[in-house]
C-alpha cells in the first residue's frame, strides 16, 4: 500500500448554528434516510451514534455507479468521522470539524487516502474531493435555508 495522500484540509464558512448544521449531515444517517436521497446513500446498519452507510456516486459522466461503504460515526455537536470499508481504494479516513464562530459555523474537512498505486489513489483522490465540496455545498444550502 503506498503512503497515505492527504485529502483537504478544506474550510467553508456555513451561514447556520453548528446544531443546525450537525442534524443537517447526520439526519439522513441517524434518522429515516429521505427519498430524495436514495440514490445516493443507503443505511445498512444503525446504531445510536454511528452507522455502516454505502454512498453511490456516479462517474464517468453518469454511466458507472462505485459503491463505497463507510462507518460513519457522529460526536454531536462538532464532529463527523467516515472510515472506509469498502470501496475503489484501500484506506480511507475523513473528519467533518464544526466549529461556531459568532452564530455561523466553520466546516473543515480532512483525512487521508491509500491505496497499492500511488496514481490511483491520487486519480481516486481528486474525485473523492469533488464529492465532498458538492456535498458540502448541498450541506450549507440546506443548513442555511433551515436556519432562515
Amino acid at each position: 500500500m503506498s503512503r497515505p495522500l492527504p485529502l483537504g484540509p478544506l474550510e467553508w464558512m456555513i451561514f447556520a448554528p453548528r446544531e443546525v448544521v450537525f442534524d443537517v449531515i447526520s439526519s439522513p444517517y441517524l434518522e429515516r434516510t429521505p427519498r430524495a436521497l436514495a440514490s445516493k446513500l443507503e443505511v445498512l446498519e444503525r446504531r445510536r451514534n454511528s452507522v455502516v452507510a454505502a454512498h453511490y456516486t456516479r462517474v464517468l459522466g453518469g454511466r458507472v455507479r462505485v459503491t463505497t461503504v463507510e462507518r460513519v460515526t457522529f460526536r454531536r455537536p462538532s464532529l463527523v468521522t467516515f472510515r472506509l470499508l469498502r470501496g475503489p481504494v484501500s484506506h480511507v479516513k475523513e473528519v467533518f470539524e464544526l466549529t461556531e464562530d459568532a452564530g455561523s459555523t466553520r466546516f473543515v474537512w480532512r483525512g487521508e487516502l491509500s491505496s497499492k498505486s500511488r496514481l490511483w489513489s491520487r486519480i481516486v483522490a481528486r474525485r473523492w474531493t469533488a464529492v465532498v465540496r458538492h456535498s458540502v455545498a448541498e450541506i450549507a444550502a440546506e443548513a442555511e435555508r433551515r436556519a432562515g
